[in-house]
């Protein structure tokens, strides 16, 4: 067997491993009037475990950005408990509230001139223990900013990452370095920005990880108008997948 067929070999193994735990997933969307739900805990306990942020009675982690009318925050559910969450902005020219906007106004702000919108993910956090388990984790969570990718009409999805993950989002997402390291907020290490233009990257990614994928029905559950706070979520990788599928059969 060739490497190439190997690596091949290895990567569709992965999908089809990602895929069958997806059946174990729920997604939750966070109402912003309660501010003592379980994510904003899980953020303050993944910051405290590394002295990213400093010691709050309430023991939650929450900012004005998370009131924000563009604002999408999900906790991400391994049978019944949470494992992990993240949020995002849908940012336009029209509303650019943007954690990342804010740290590289120069950058973002041109882009949004030029009608150019994009999602800007930020707070991802993970339980320690549900961490070290899933090493998949970060992919299982990411689905989540990826489905938004595709449900928005946006052109880029941009990255605040810590210089360490980027290689991964780089490998995974082909995103590209936009500008240098910064600070942001209460969080005491620097983050770099980086960005995958949607249009070019949506077919490769889906191809190579079809656990990215999704029915459009997932994705308005998720973020339409009517999408239900506290509604959980099934994902729909499968059914997307063997769609997918059919067309390029027929096709």
């Amino acid at each position: 067997m060739s490497a190439a067929t190997q690596s091949a070999t290895g990567a569709s193994r992965f999908a089809t491993t990602l895929i069958d735990l997806l059946d174990r997933i729920e997604y939750r969307r966070v109402s912003p009037a309660d501010q003592l739900d379980p994510v904003y805990r899980l953020r303050y306990e993944a910051y405290r475990r590394e002295d990213f942020v400093p010691i709050n009675s309430q023991q939650v982690t929450r900012d004005e950005y998370d009131d924000a009318t563009n604002c999408y925050c999900f906790g991400v559910y391994i049978d019944g408990e949470l494992v992990s969450s993240i949020r995002f902005h849908h940012v336009t020219s029209q509303n650019r509230t943007s954690p990342s906007r804010t740290i590289w106004p120069e950058v973002l702000e041109p882009m949004l001139d030029r009608g150019h919108g994009y999602i800007d993910p930020s707070r991802f956090t993970a339980d320690h223990d549900a961490s070290l388990a899933l090493p998949a984790l970060p992919y299982l969570t990411l689905r989540i900013v990826a489905m938004a990718s595709e449900y928005f009409p946006v052109r880029y999805t941009i990255s605040s990452v810590r210089a360490e993950h980027a290689a991964f989002y780089r490998r995974i997402f082909g995103s590209e370095r936009l500008a240098d390291e910064r600070f942001w907020g209460e969080l005491k290490f620097p983050v770099c920005l980086y960005a995958a233009e949607v249009p070019t990257i949506r077919d490769r990614v889906a191809d190579r990880f079809p656990f990215f994928m999704s029915t459009p029905e997932e994705r308005e559950h998720l973020f339409g108008n009517g999408a239900g706070r506290h509604q959980a979520i099934a994902p729909t990788a499968r059914m997307a997948h063997r769609l997918r599928q059919m067309e390029m059969a027929q096709g």
